[in-house]
């Protein structure tokens, strides 16, 4: 009897069931507040359409080569009813997780910044816009002598990312030179460094793009250049929580994969799902601590205090947002999965819906990391005032 049911009545009554979530959520100020301020300020989901749309373009350059010309038939995408469409029983497994990340990613690092990480580690050895000089002064001020160590490590990590296209683009030419095992090793540990830049730098740019949500919350006018070295500033703060961040990530996750490399761990794979869900936990668990010391310049266990302070005080708002964002980032997913089951080998039909997946998932992820500092201000009101001094 289900089958028999025109398939416009439980997509109605989707579309219901979404709008009246929205409409009648205790969060919908921030959530509309949110809305108003990318729209004011377009570059906060451009810059994670763009990330996005470079990385697409990375991956299918590199695990998708085109064969031949003829592969480029976007007439494809004309004749969807000829797709073999899943069915979402057969994909569910691959949505929970994904979904999860995107959650964690609106309080942590929303982007993934390879390869524009390269061009972000060319521009601060060129001191652009005066980004290195205030990174260095900031970290020496913040930290003392542990900022020189702290400056060190951010060094090693920048030459890394320059040298991770080399290694790989070389890497088949080089097999042939010396052992496949030295050279995968080689390879696997600048990855492992590399990482630690790529990640800090999308924590910068998030940095970045919750000070224009702050900017727009209190109705100030900057200067791009002012700007960028502002979050700079405010990003040595962050440093402290990012740093916690990228070791548990390094020993967690990065580890056994670097280890796996130089001797046999078995099922080293099987385990990743876990360790990423782990590390979404982790993320979720302790949401409001980047923010809190973006927007507070404070010390690390002042945050922690105030984190738990926000959550005793605020934790049936917060759970709406978290239902929320998960939902968003749920159907996104499913809906990723879906048509890329259904397009296939369909390369025309692939780079389509990428773009739109793209552009969806950076205007998605934009709207609510602005809802979410609107929701933290409006949630912070008490503090609004007790930002500590940036005496640098």
């Amino acid at each position: 009897m289900l089958s028999s049911v025109p398939r416009v009545y439980p997509l109605l009554g989707l579309c219901s069931g979404y709008a009246t979530v929205m409409l009648f959520n205790p969060i919908r100020l921030a959530l509309r507040d949110g809305f108003r301020c990318i729209t004011r300020f377009k570059r906060i989901w451009l810059t994670f359409t763009l990330l996005g749309c470079v990385y697409s373009v990375f991956q299918f350059a590199t695990f998708t080569p085109l064969q031949q010309p003829s592969d480029l038939d976007f007439s494809q995408i004309l004749a969807p009813n000829s797709w073999e469409w899943p069915r979402f029983v057969e994909i569910w497994r691959e949505v929970p997780l994904p979904a999860l990340e995107g959650v964690a990613g609106i309080f942590d690092n929303a982007t993934t910044t390879y390869p524009l990480s390269v061009l972000a580690a060319v521009l601060l050895i060129l001191n652009w816009r005066g980004l290195h000089g205030a990174l260095f002064r900031a970290l020496r001020k913040r930290y003392q002598l542990w900022g020189y160590a702290i400056y060190l490590v951010l060094l090693i990590s920048v030459f890394a990312t320059l040298l991770k296209p080399i290694a790989f683009w070389r890497l088949p030419e080089w097999g042939g030179v010396g052992p496949t095992a030295g050279l995968l090793q080689i390879s696997a540990t600048i990855d492992a460094v590399a990482f630690i830049f790529e990640y800090l730098f999308g924590v910068y740019i998030q940095v970045y793009l919750i000070t224009v949500c702050l900017a727009w919350v209190k109705g100030l006018s900057f200067g791009e250049g002012d700007l960028f070295r502002f979050a700079m500033r405010r990003f040595s703060y962050v440093l402290e929580w990012a740093g916690i961040v990228v070791i548990v990530s390094t020993l967690i996750v990065r580890a056994p994969l670097l280890l796996a490399y130089f001797r046999n761990v078995p099922g080293v794979l099987d385990f990743l799902p876990l360790e990423r869900l782990v590390m979404s936990g982790l993320i979720i668990a302790f949401c409001s601590v980047q923010i809190s010391l973006a927007l507070h310049n404070e010390s690390l266990g002042a945050a922690f205090r105030a984190h738990r302070e926000f959550i005793r005080r605020n934790f049936y708002r917060f759970g709406w947002f978290l239902l929320i964002a998960a939902l968003h980032f749920f159907f996104l997913t499913a809906c990723d999965a879906i048509v890329r089951g259904a397009v296939a080998d369909r390369v025309g039909a692939v780079i389509v819906w990428k773009v739109i997946y793209v552009c969806v998932r950076g205007l998605i992820t934009g709207w609510l990391l602005a809802s979410w500092v609107c929701l933290f201000r409006q949630c912070e009101t008490a503090r609004a005032n007790q930002e500590t001094w940036i005496r640098y």
